[in-house]
């Protein structure tokens, strides 16, 4: 029986690969996932395929002297420990291919660096904590995240973000895996609080916000893209590996700046796609993309849910995995895990 399963399985994910090597190059899409208590879980946002990136939001409580602290909306409470159930997601997730990275900062919580010791104790707090440091009391347990994003949304007075970026940096050399840097800017160009650490050149995604920013964003108008494309064009001259377009996923999660999925495919995408800077898009949020990445992403991978059935007709696998009774396997671009 092990061998038939051994067997049936290795054909199985043969077929996918020459599958997926026949399709053209995906749409990256990363996304933003915590902050909604009925989004779902973490893997669940992955096993949909959708996602390259998932950005864990936010460690919100940190510098000045506070403690460093939490705030996943209803998933789990840091307090007790109950973040750290998240582990063994964290680590599924990254076995799908899919980069999970920790968003500090946002619009709530109370967060500041006030000196370059601040940020340096920051720093140091984020690699033994969430990166390939060590430390008794992990939070989100002993899964080593793929790096730290910065979402800097109001402590616009902070002088010390590019000395965070540059202490996150020399641990590069330092552990077992590729530290990843990423940030969230505003798309007025340049961003008041971030542009010094972008200038560091260590940033390996930036996706910015081009929404809830009339100057710079699509408006819907009939010369709606120019004003987003003329930012772009500004966003693309920086010191960064990749660039995305960060986006509501609904018209409802931001006063301006939603694009429908056929514009932002047909109209706007092939415009940015000209840029070798081009990453993709990033999405605000897991909570509210109602369909919307699958929508600007013909390529999409698929779900464990849509493609169990014909796996199991296929190569009848007694595949199952632990995350709500679903049956199935999970291929992505020519990558076949069983879940």
């Amino acid at each position: 029986m092990a061998l038939r399963f051994a067997a049936g399985l290795a054909l199985l994910c043969l077929s996918l690969a020459a599958v997926s090597s026949r399709s053209r190059r995906a749409l990256e899409i990363g996304v933003y996932w915590g902050q909604g208590g009925s989004e779902g879980s973490l893997i669940d946002a992955c096993a949909t395929g959708n996602y390259q990136v998932v950005n864990i939001a936010f460690l919100n409580s940190f510098g000045g002297g506070r403690t460093p602290l939490l705030g996943l909306a209803g998933h789990c409470d840091p307090t007790t420990g109950g973040c750290t159930k998240l582990s063994k997601e964290i680590r599924s997730c990254q076995a799908l291919g899919i980069k999970v990275l920790l968003s500090i900062g946002g619009g709530a919580g109370s967060y500041t660096l006030n000196s370059t010791d601040d940020a340096m104790s920051v720093a140091v707090y984020l690699w033994n904590n969430f990166l390939d440091g060590q430390s008794s009391s992990r939070p989100l347990g002993d899964a080593v995240l793929d790096g730290i994003d910065l979402a800097v949304a109001w402590d616009l007075s902070s002088k010390h973000w590019d000395t965070l970026a540059k202490a996150l940096g020399k641990y590069r050399d330092q552990g077992n895996n590729k530290i990843y840097l990423s940030a969230a800017p505003q798309c007025p160009f340049p961003d008041s609080s971030l542009q010094p650490a972008l200038s560091t050149g260590l940033f390996d995604y930036v996706w910015v916000q081009f929404f809830n920013n009339p100057p710079c964003e699509y408006s819907g108008g009939g010369g709606s893209r120019e004003t987003l494309l003329a930012s772009w064009n500004n966003w693309t001259t920086i010191n960064a590996s990749k660039v995305f377009v960060g986006l509501p996923a609904v018209p409802e999660v931001a006063v301006t700046g939603y694009i429908p999925p056929d514009v932002l495919r047909t109209r706007v995408l092939p415009e940015l796609e000209r840029s070798s800077k081009f990453g993709g898009v990033m999405l605000w949020s897991r909570a509210f993309d109602r369909g919307y990445s699958s929508a600007i992403n013909p390529e999409v991978c698929g779900s464990v849910e849509t493609r169990s059935a014909s796996a199991n007709d296929v190569a009848m696998l007694p595949m199952g995995n632990n995350y709500g009774g679903a049956r199935g396997f999970k291929s992505c671009r020519g990558t076949c895990v069983i879940v």
